[in-house]
């Protein structure tokens, strides 16, 4: 396909990137701009025969990797960062073509993505051991943190390049080498990535990039024993069928899977501030992110006033193409994403919701839809209980804050919760009966490297970011040294 005017030739690749060598395959894939569903792309589909070859330049390169000095790893992890921010334009613009998030949008997540090469450098040279007192006087003990090894990592369509910096940092960073799938309709943004790892320094075989179908590529990573980490993220489904598939070899693994999450508004919350941080987590990326909200809880003194602000600011959101100027919600990734808005507003609306504003496919056509706020919700509807990943915003009422907390907690996800108060007893004692591992107080916007994410319940295991975040690629050892004689 003919590569975009505005996206430099270093940037724009189709093929596979193995071993530091960039190759074609046997078939290829389209990938599709949702704005238009022009075909801007046709790339390279990995198979079996070619994760293998990954896998095995993967681990060819690992030990010399590992055996680097920490700072050394940090130098080439922070070129990268900068390569990327360098770069931070052109990379929106092949974000934006291939996901369809307004290029505002875009932008933030480069420089998202970009921080965590940054935070990860440096926690390369804080993997610390202990020495532990000995209980004899002629031994010495010691516990060292040591690289697991070669890594598969399965990222997802909704955040490309914000997604794959925070398994490649940490990995890099703790000396281990990776093999990544990126999700298939957005793999342009992966391997503009590793273009700018290359130009890093990175060595070859320390990173690659197979697209490819998730039965060929996503199972030979799950069941390879030269590969001893997988890292995931994705549907809670798909992560119980890698989770299995991965026992086999008894894989260490890191599973970001869904969310439900919910929003507890109280009457003591400043209402500006409440629904702006619901906008701020409920229609970014158009609604197609696992934390976003998804239940709007509103305490019942406050309920009315909340909907009509909330409906009036959804209202005026300006649809569109993401490179257009202005635009605050592009399309959705797919006709099945569209379909799935369609399903849970019917339901609800039979169900007894009322909609506020929006509920229909947008005037503009293919995956655009309106941004939505629906009134009336409850938990006898599916969208109480199933993830939307659209701009469907579903308001329930409750009465005092037991009630709340309770609603809150009734689903089998627990990645991210948001509560609005202004009572700080309140702050503390909702935020500790949330069963989530993100909790955000007065604010929609959580994401930071330098704090860990992920989910209990069934959102998942694991932490990415933060110290945590490194601690998901080391392993554990004991040395037990023996023969040395006390003094004199």
């Amino acid at each position: 396909m003919t590569r975009p005017e505005a996206i430099p030739a270093p940037l724009w690749h189709e093929n596979l990137y193995i071993d530091g060598h960039w190759q074609a395959a046997a078939s290829r894939f389209a990938v599709h701009n949702p704005a238009t569903g022009a075909v801007i792309a046709e790339v390279a589909s990995g198979g079996v025969a070619e994760t293998e070859a990954a896998i095995a330049a993967a681990q060819a390169a690992q030990p010399a990797w590992a055996a680097q000095p920490a700072k050394a790893r940090a130098a080439i992890l922070r070129r990268w960062h900068d390569l990327i921010v360098a770069n931070a334009e052109p990379l929106a613009r092949i974000l934006t073509l291939e996901q369809g998030k307004p290029l505002a949008e875009a932008r933030a997540e480069i420089f998202y993505g970009a921080a965590f090469f940054d935070w990860f450098a440096d926690e390369a040279k804080r993997i610390y051991g202990d020495v532990i007192p000995s209980y004899a006087d002629d031994r010495r003990l010691l516990a060292l943190r040591q690289p697991i090894g070669v890594c598969g990592a399965i990222t997802p369509w909704n955040f490309p390049m914000a997604m794959i910096p925070r398994k490649a940092a940490p990995a890099l960073a703790a000396g281990c080498t990776m093999v990544l799938k990126p999700a298939s309709a957005t793999p342009l943004s992966a391997l503009a990535l590793a273009a700018l790892g290359e130009a890093a320094g990175v060595p070859a075989g320390v990173f690659n990039v197979v697209p490819g179908s998730a039965a060929a590529v996503g199972n030979t990573l799950a069941t390879d024993p030269r590969v001893k980490k997988l890292t995931f993220t994705g549907s809670t489904e798909v992560g119980r069928a890698l989770m299995a598939r991965a026992s086999g070899t008894i894989k260490k693994l890191s599973l970001e899977l869904g969310g439900n999450a919910p929003v507890l508004v109280f009457d003591d919350a400043d209402l500006d501030a409440a629904v702006a941080g619901t906008i701020a987590t409920k229609f970014r990326n158009m609604g197609q992110t696992c934390v976003c909200a998804n239940r709007i809880y509103v305490q019942a003194g406050i309920h009315d006033r909340f909907v009509a602000t909330l409906a009036a600011a959804v209202a005026a959101m300006r649809l569109g193409d993401g490179l257009a100027q202005g635009v605050a919600q592009g399309p959705l990734i797919d006709a099945d994403a569209v379909a799935k808005c369609e399903r849970h507003i019917a339901d609800a609306v039979a169900k007894g919701a009322r909609i506020v504003t929006g509920g229909k496919r947008h005037a503009l056509g293919g995956s655009f839809f309106e941004p939505t706020v629906l009134a009336g919700a409850t938990h006898a509807m599916l969208i109480a209980a199933e993830e939307t990943f659209g701009p469907v915003a579903p308001i329930f009422r409750f009465e005092d804050e037991a009630e709340a907390v309770a609603l809150a907690n009734a689903t089998e996800y627990g990645l991210a919760a948001y509560v609005f108060t202004t009572n700080h007893a309140r702050i503390w004692r909702v935020g500790e009966a949330l069963e989530y591992g993100i909790v955000g107080i007065n604010t929609g916007a959580t994401s930071y490297e330098g704090a860990p994410f992920g989910g209990w319940k069934e959102s998942g295991i694991g932490r990415e970011g933060g110290r945590q975040g490194i601690e998901e690629f080391l392993e554990t050892k004991y040395l037990c040294i023996a023969g040395i004689s006390p003094l004199g």
